[in-house]
């Protein structure tokens, strides 16, 4: 029986946001579940080339009827996919591949990431040059394809593992930029006009409900617009802690009052190795939720994750950080429930 994500769990959970070093997807994707057994997730392996990386695994695996292709100046949409693309696609079939078969017997939540729309529309190219987020009908076209390719790819999931309740997570890291109209163009010398709200509002909205499975972003640069994403239905949010201003945390505690989730990117990634204690992690969770005044079911709906992907750290560290949220996560349950 499919377990579903609880709106008010007994205990704080902890997982990885998605990238994670090394090219091994096997050892990686059994790590994931053995060491973030609440919420275990398919990782993402950038070292194994561009294609496996956040851009090119979701343009050329996840946009349906859109083809993309690989050029110097990066992915670009095209009238059919490249050698480039084909390999991408490929990579990602073999890692859904071993996500089945690590998964088999396990029942509860699992979470996929992929790219999210106002990140692809910022990265990939147009055929004629300079970004899809420039063009109002391109960025409709692939916000609609992504759409559609996630709820194929949640379809297939929910044939090869029934007993999983999946978890899509939108990697958003240019999300802030394509609001704020701070993206350059090609030529480097002026910005794109930003994108109004109510158009990457209706993004969501429509992603959501064509989805029917709870849908998370986590966006690891400052200036998340987390009340127009809890509004437009996503389930979750998860940031940067020390990205995090105080408008964003007002938003996040009137969203956890609410019954949202919110991803806490408490431990630092910037080095090769985790650098803070459990401890140390566990008060800057505590810290914040504080000065929120929740009571314990919304502060038990805080997930704790590292402030980042794991890819740059080795096998051993990206091990141990996940060690650290977890006694981290152990910490903060037991001040929350007293």
């Amino acid at each position: 029986m499919t377990t579903p994500v609880p709106n008010t769990p007994t205990s704080v959970w902890w997982t990885g946001v998605g990238s994670w070093p090394g090219t091994d997807m096997p050892d990686a994707t059994k790590t994931a579940f053995a060491e973030c057994p609440d919420l275990p997730y398919l990782p993402e392996l950038p070292a194994r080339g561009i294609g496996a990386q956040l851009v090119g695994r979701g343009a050329a695996s996840l946009l349906s009827g859109i083809a993309v292709d690989l050029q110097p100046a990066g992915w670009r949409l095209a009238d059919a996919p490249n050698r480039d693309a084909r390999l991408a696609r490929s990579l990602f079939r073999s890692d859904l591949d071993v996500l089945e078969e690590v998964a088999q017997g396990y029942a509860g939540p699992v979470k996929v990431a992929v790219a999210g729309p106002w990140t692809l529309s910022a990265a990939l190219e147009r055929p004629r040059g300079d970004r899809v987020v420039a063009d109002r009908g391109a960025r409709r076209d692939v916000a609609q394809s992504l759409t559609e390719g996630i709820g194929e790819l949640v379809g297939e999931l929910r044939r090869r593992l029934p007993d999983v309740s999946l978890v899509v997570q939108l990697d958003e890291p240019l999300l802030p930029a394509v609001l704020t109209g701070a993206l350059s163009t090609a030529s480097g010398f002026s910005r794109h006009r930003s994108v109004d709200r109510p158009e990457v509002a209706e993004v969501y909205t429509a992603l959501v409900e064509h989805v029917g499975r709870p849908v998370v972003v986590h966006c690891c640069a400052a200036g998340a617009p987390v009340d127009l994403l809890r509004r437009a239905g996503v389930i979750g949010v998860g940031l940067d802690l020390a990205q995090t201003s105080t408008r964003e945390w007002d938003e996040v505690g009137q969203g956890l009052a609410e019954g949202m989730w919110f991803g806490a990117g408490a431990l630092a990634t910037d080095g090769p190795v985790p650098v803070d204690r459990p401890d140390v992690v566990a008060r800057r969770v505590l810290g914040r939720l504080d000065d929120l005044g929740l009571d314990a079911d919304a502060g038990l709906r805080t997930v704790l994750t590292p402030a980042c992907g794991l890819a740059g750290f080795d096998r051993a560290g990206a091990t141990a950080a996940l060690r650290t949220l977890r006694s981290a996560a152990d910490i903060v349950t037991d001040r929350l429930l007293g």
